[in-house]
């Protein structure tokens, strides 16, 4: 992915609001490193539906994963939408996917229950942030 976004992308789906390649790879470093911490036998990637042209680009995903901090699997539906440069780099990147859903899987009970609720879904994007600070304070540039 490092090769393919430009430096100033933009990055955001249901959980990160992100800006610029740093910020963007941080994030993918992120999920991976937690995804190796609980075996990579718990993480797979379908993809389908890939179409672009000059300018924009989209694919659907599904990404089979366990959610480190519960342990429990997800099957995670995305849609992604992209823009690009002159030179084919990404400079949007916008997934979507429907957030009471993961929340249901990654989170158990607290996602059925309050998985559709703002009160959670913000709680979520600043254990992400706080997270994503957090892996990108202890990396080299």
């Amino acid at each position: 992915m490092a090769q393919c976004y430009a430096d100033a992308v933009a990055f955001e789906d249901e959980v990160f609001t992100l800006q610029g390649k740093i910020a963007t790879m941080g994030m993918w470093r992120m999920l991976i490193d937690a995804t190796r911490a609980k075996g990579m036998d718990a993480w797979r990637l379908e993809f389908r539906d890939v179409e672009a042209d000059t300018t924009s680009g989209q694919a659907h995903w599904d990404a089979h994963y366990r959610f480190s901090a519960t342990g429990h699997m997800v099957l995670n539906r995305i849609d992604a939408h992209f823009t690009f440069d002159q030179q084919g780099l990404i400079t949007s990147h916008r997934d979507r996917f429907h957030f009471w859903s993961w929340a249901q899987q990654a989170l158990g009970a607290p996602g059925l229950l309050l998985g559709w609720s703002p009160f959670l879904r913000n709680k979520v994007r600043q254990q992400a942030a706080a997270s994503l600070q957090k892996s990108m304070a202890g990396r080299k540039p």
